[in-house]
């Protein structure tokens, strides 16, 4: 008899790495901290509080007396939580957006999946600038598209003239996020612009991650994409409310295009999950209405520990730290040991219960610059927790 299993072509699940999320999780089971050096969780970017109270107030009575709220609903959303949406972008971007250029999706990741599904084929390539959101990494590999990746310049900024020596006849989009998962970085508007017109010019697609807009540094629309003709034809925008209103439990995130694309990316959504979760959009399109002020509160937070990170990271600096980019909810590092920032980690974990993501999950396998690097997600730190960091930082000595 004839053994198939060796000529199967293997599952595609077993060839992607394993989420660094739930590798760091694994990390910390089973270990205990003390009241003198408590865990620091530095690991991921997400609100670890829960929305504020009228926005529970609101999903609590939707609930309750709205039936719609527990049914299924348009694919692409809620026609409310869009023309909202819509709004919102066009007053944030001095641009005009209507709402079927809106498609909801079941968080940002889900929108990356609907477009890059709406674009790829077999075997086509994406290019992702390194270090990378890994999960735009595994979910490429997840639907058979490539990755190709990009190397950051000294700034941690990508360069359209490499981006374009990349370029080949399989190539069909350019991942971009702004402000940057991993390194924090905010895309200048004449770099996006590049990128964009570099996208135009051959026939190509900017899928442009804006996940941290909210706690930009920046006042005023951070490019003007959006305000050129035609600017659906070539752009495909992400968006999340996780962030913005501490929804990540009720997965809502958004996808900004041309209608005819929403029409293919409907397909991909409605096979995997039909609609949105009700009760989350109905949660999104109340803090759309109701969070402005507060969530102006929330981005001056953010922007002042992003401040405590660039002053405390003076302690750092002596010892041969280097700080590559700060910004939204993540500072990017190099530390100046001579062993593998994986290793670090655990180390880091075990004798100062330091818990942050090295390098090398940010980074194509046998990447060497991932080795000597560590993304410091701070959203969830406040200034005693980031000078407690720092403190803790500078004196650790590796074995």
């Amino acid at each position: 008899a004839h053994s198939l299993g060796s000529k199967m072509t293997p599952a595609r699940t077993s060839a992607t790495f394993s989420s660094p999320i739930v590798a760091s999780r694994r990390w910390i089971d089973g270990l205990t901290f003390s009241e003198q050096m408590p865990l620091l969780n530095l690991s991921q970017a997400a609100p670890s509080e829960p929305p504020p109270e009228g926005l529970r107030q609101a999903l609590a009575d939707a609930a309750l007396t709205q039936v719609d709220a527990h049914l299924y609903g348009a694919v692409l959303g809620r026609d409310e939580l869009r023309a909202a949406l819509a709004a919102q972008i066009s007053t944030h971007y001095q641009a005009q957006i209507n709402a079927a250029q809106i498609g909801i999706s079941s968080g940002c990741n889900q929108a990356f999946a609907a477009a890059i599904a709406s674009l790829c084929g077999e075997g086509d390539e994406v290019i992702l600038p390194v270090p990378w959101y890994f999960n735009y990494k595994m979910w490429l590999d997840l639907s058979g598209a490539k990755a190709v990746p990009l190397t950051l310049d000294d700034t941690m900024l990508p360069c359209p003239q490499k981006a374009e020596a990349l370029i080949t006849q399989k190539t069909k989009a350019i991942t971009l996020v702004s402000p940057n998962n991993p390194t924090g970085v905010q895309y200048p508007a004449e770099l996006l612009q590049r990128f964009a017109d570099l996208c135009r010019a051959h026939g190509l697609v900017l899928i442009l991650d804006e996940t941290y807009r909210d706690f930009d540094s920046r006042s005023g629309p951070p490019h003007a994409l959006f305000q050129a003709p035609h600017w659906d034809q070539n752009l495909i925008h992400l968006y999340s409310f996780s962030k913005a209103y501490r929804l990540t439990g009720h997965r809502v995130g958004a996808l900004a295009t041309s209608s005819s694309r929403l029409f293919e990316i409907e397909k991909f959504l409605d096979t995997v999950t039909i609609c949105p979760s009700q009760l989350g959009q109905i949660g999104a399109l109340w803090g759309i209405q109701n969070l402005q002020n507060w969530l102006r509160g929330e981005r001056q937070e953010i922007l002042r520990r992003k401040q405590a990170i660039e002053e405390g990271f003076a302690l750092l600096k002596p010892k041969g730290w280097r700080l590559l980019g700060c910004g939204a909810y993540f500072a990017y590092v190099e530390h100046p040991f001579a062993g593998s920032s994986l290793d670090l980690a655990q180390d880091l974990l075990h004798e100062t219960a330091i818990l942050m993501l090295p390098g090398t999950m940010f980074m194509p396998k046998g990447h060497p610059e991932g080795h000597r690097q560590f993304r410091i997600a701070f959203a969830n730190v406040d200034r005693d927790g980031i000078h407690q960091l720092f403190a803790r930082l500078a004196g650790f000595k590796p074995h």
